[in-house]
């Protein structure tokens, strides 16, 4: 009997992150590959296993004083998406089921894309000149938990992507929404609401 283990890891960080090369930024034109999958537990023609940790994850970091804080309004750029390769796991008896993980996980490194746009458009609506810096809390709560069952309910009814026909009808539905809130990128700028 085959066993299939997804992991997904998502962290909130609150101090800046460096960036080396082993963290990939979530990008439009950038697909992961089996190269991307970089830990020693990595495995294609193993036993009758498969498991995927594909690493994507979102974070949260800011750093400023209390007139910046007062007076920003767009984090966008302060909200990530990454990919860790050096702990980014792929185990898998054949090509075939590989294929069909890594399909998976871009599908993952999509959909925590897509969270981080929501997660990015409700600071942008919600912070307020006098917001406590901690009032994203319970907005990152929500979009974790929202994006925990979307993701787990995909694993389950794609089989981690062996069901291809179903994965794929779930990816586009994500990249159609990915595009809904183009103005929640991470290079984006929100346009100001109207008054009146």
């Amino acid at each position: 009997m085959k066993k299939a283990i997804i992991v997904l890891a998502l962290f909130l960080t609150f101090h800046s992150a460096s960036h080396a090369q082993q963290i990939i930024d979530w990008s439009p034109e950038y697909n992961l590959t089996f190269e991307d999958f970089l830990s020693k537990q990595t495995k294609i023609g193993f036993g009758d296993t498969y498991q995927i940790n594909s690493t994507s994850s979102m974070s949260f970091s800011f750093n400023m004083s209390n007139y910046e804080w007062m007076f920003t309004k767009n984090f966008n750029s302060k909200v990530s998406n990454t990919f860790n390769k050096n702990a980014a796991v792929l185990i898998s008896p054949n090509l075939e089921i590989a294929n069909s993980l890594l399909d998976f996980a871009n599908y993952q490194f999509d959909l925590v894309e897509l969270y981080a746009r929501k997660f990015r458009q409700k600071l942008y609506e919600n912070k307020g000149a006098f917001s406590n810096p901690t009032f994203f809390q319970p907005i990152f709560n929500e979009i974790q938990t929202e994006l925990n069952e979307r993701h787990a309910e995909a694993g389950e009814v794609s089989n981690l992507g062996i069901k291809s026909e179903i994965l794929e009808e779930l990816h586009q539905g994500v990249l159609k929404e990915i595009a809904t809130l183009s103005d929640f990128c991470k290079e984006c700028k929100p346009p100001k609401v109207k008054k009146g």
